[in-house]
C-alpha cells in the first residue's frame, strides 16, 4: 500500500484503527510504500523537538519502503496536474501508487477521488 501523509499523523497520534490497520496489514507480509513528499511533509512539522524528529524519521526508516521521486513519477505527477488539476504533493503521492500499482491509505479520498486507475481505501 502507498500511504498518505494524513494516515501517518494519525498513527502516529495514536489513532488506534489506523494503527491496528497498518499493523495487520504487515502482519501479513504487506509493504508500505511512502512517498518521498510524505516524508517531507511529515519532518516539516514544527512542533517536534529534535529527540521527538529523530524518534519519528527511525520509525520511518524501519517500517516503509521509501520511493524516490524520480523523473518517470515526475512524468506521471505532470499528468495527473495537467488532467485532473492536483496539487504537486497529491500528484506525486498518486503516481507513486500508481506506478508501484498498490492502493493508496489516505483519509482525504476527495482530493483522489477522480483517479480511475487509482484504487484508495479510507481508513
Amino acid at each position: 500500500m502507498t500511504i498518505d501523509t494524513n494516515i501517518l499523523i494519525a498513527y502516529l497520534s495514536g489513532d488506534e484503527k489506523v494503527i491496528n490497520f497498518l499493523n495487520s496489514w504487515r502482519n501479513q507480509g504487506g509493504f508500505l510504500y511512502l512517498p518521498t513528499i510524505v516524508e517531507s511533509e511529515l519532518l516539516s512539522f514544527t512542533g517536534w523537538t529534535e529527540k521527538e524528529e529523530n524518534l519519528v524519521k527511525i520509525f520511518l526508516q524501519e517500517n516503509f519502503i521509501s520511493i524516490s521521486f524520480d523523473r518517470r513519477l515526475a512524468e506521471i505527477a505532470s499528468q495527473l496536474r495537467k488532467t485532473k488539476k492536483l496539487k504537486l504533493p497529491d500528484a506525486a503521492i498518486a503516481a507513486t501508487a500508481i506506478q508501484t500499482k498498490t492502493p493508496l491509505v489516505t483519509r482525504n479520498i476527495k482530493d483522489f477521488k477522480n483517479l480511475n486507475q487509482l484504487k484508495l481505501i479510507e481508513i
